[in-house]
C-alpha cells in the first residue's frame, strides 16, 4: 500500500508539471517570435516532425517532409496545418473543424502560409510556388 501511495504521489506531481509546463507555453504563445516560416516550424512543428524535417515513429507516427510527394500540393499542406490530420492539432484561426483542445494555439494565415512555404522549400524540397495568407483564408472551411 505505501508503494502505490508514493507512486500516486510522484504521478500526481509529474501530472502537474506536465499541466504547468502546458499553462507556460499556452500563456507565452503570443509573445513567441513566428515572424517567418523558420521560426515557426522550430516553434512548433520540429518537435514532432524533427529538425532535419525526417520525421518520427515511436509514441506516434509524425511524417517526413523530405521528400514527402504531398506537399507538391501547397494547399494540402495549409489545409494540414489548418485543421489538422490524424493526432496532429488544428493550428488554424476560430474553430476550424468542431471543438479545440484547452491547450491549442493558433496560427494566422500569414503564418500558416510561411510555415507552408519553408517546409515546401527545404528538407530537399523545392516547390518554387509561394503560397499567400489570401489563398490561405480562402481554404477555410466555412
Amino acid at each position: 500500500m505505501k508503494h502505490i501511495i508514493k507512486y500516486l504521489l510522484h504521478s500526481v506531481l509529474f501530472a502537474g508539471l506536465g499541466l504547468a509546463t502546458l499553462f507556460a507555453v499556452a500563456d507565452s504563445a503570443d509573445t513567441l517570435d513566428l515572424s517567418d516560416g523558420k521560426r515557426v516550424y522550430e516553434h512548433i512543428c520540429q518537435g514532432c516532425h524533427m529538425p532535419d524535417g525526417m520525421g518520427a515513429v515511436g509514441a506516434g507516427y509524425y511524417p517526413a517532409f523530405a521528400g514527402n510527394p504531398n506537399l507538391a500540393s501547397a494547399q494540402y499542406t495549409a489545409l494540414v496545418i489548418l485543421i489538422g490530420r490524424r493526432n496532429m492539432p488544428s493550428f488554424g484561426e476560430g474553430d476550424m473543424v468542431g471543438e479545440k483542445t484547452w491547450f491549442s494555439m493558433t496560427l494566422s494565415d500569414e503564418e500558416v502560409a510561411s510555415v507552408a512555404n519553408y517546409i515546401r522549400s527545404h528538407f530537399g524540397n523545392a516547390y518554387e510556388d509561394q503560397l499567400t495568407a489570401a489563398e490561405v483564408k480562402a481554404l477555410h472551411p466555412r
